[in-house]
């Protein structure tokens, strides 16, 4: 969340993931994805420099988790389970999947030309 100052009033946190729109005329209008309209103090600018820190600052802490549940082996050998797994360094290094034996377990699909008559 950031936190922002009403036009005339408090402040307040809005969810950057839901501004869609910052406009500036000439005073700053956040206009979230469901169309609702605020009205605040800090400028087009400030709002955009708030929005970038808040995504430094997920983009680290997911970091953190990781390297901590990395550092923190369980000492009964089982997965510690609280983030998700690293990715390869390399895409051209990821295993591949076998996909003669995922097509085997899924079923056959047939394209329908015509609808089969009933008997009367």
């Amino acid at each position: 969340m950031i936190v922002v100052t009403r036009l005339n009033g408090p402040p307040f946190a809005v969810n950057p993931d839901l501004v869609q729109r910052i406009d500036s005329a000439p005073d700053t209008i956040l206009t979230l994805v469901d169309g609702t309209k605020y009205i605040v103090q800090e400028s087009m600018y400030q709002v955009i420099e708030l929005v970038n820190e808040h995504r430094s600052r997920m983009i680290a802490r997911a970091q953190d988790i990781q390297r901590e549940s990395a550092d923190s082996a369980r000492a009964d050998g089982r997965p510690d389970l609280r983030s998700a797994p690293s990715l390869p360094a390399d895409p051209d290094e990821a295993p591949a999947q076998d996909t003669a034996s995922r097509r085997d377990r899924q079923p056959e699909l047939s394209l329908v030309t015509a609808a089969p008559k009933e008997d009367a």
